[in-house]
């Protein structure tokens, strides 16, 4: 399980847009519940992990966060932005095109 860490890390961001783009906003602790969800506990996305992406795909411009008041404590709120949208669309078909390619790979019988 280690070694696919690395291979999540690799398509953190895109993992991060899609579940946006699915749920319209959502904050930090429930993305990385439904990440774990999502894959049936095979992997979990660390805070050290999420936090600093989530920074950086905002200061790229394509989140912008809403900050609310739950249960007396504020909560950040992250959603796409239009540009955050776009984003989403083309790493999707980047991803879709490498998945694809590598099972071409994985399913290559030696002649």
């Amino acid at each position: 399980m280690k070694k696919q860490q690395q291979l999540y890390k690799g398509s953190l961001n895109a993992i991060i847009m899609k579940l946006l783009d699915q749920n319209g906003r959502m904050y930090g602790y429930e993305i990385t519940q439904k990440v774990k969800e999502v894959t049936e506990g095979e992997m979990s996305l660390t805070e050290g992990a999420l936090y600093p992406a989530l920074h950086k795909l905002e200061a790229d411009g394509y989140l912008d966060v809403e900050l609310e008041r739950v249960d007396g404590r504020v909560r950040k709120y992250y959603k796409l932005t239009e540009s955050g949208v776009k984003e989403t669309t083309s790493k999707m078909e980047e991803l879709e095109s490498f998945i694809r390619n590598m099972q071409n790979i994985v399913n290559l019988k030696l002649t």
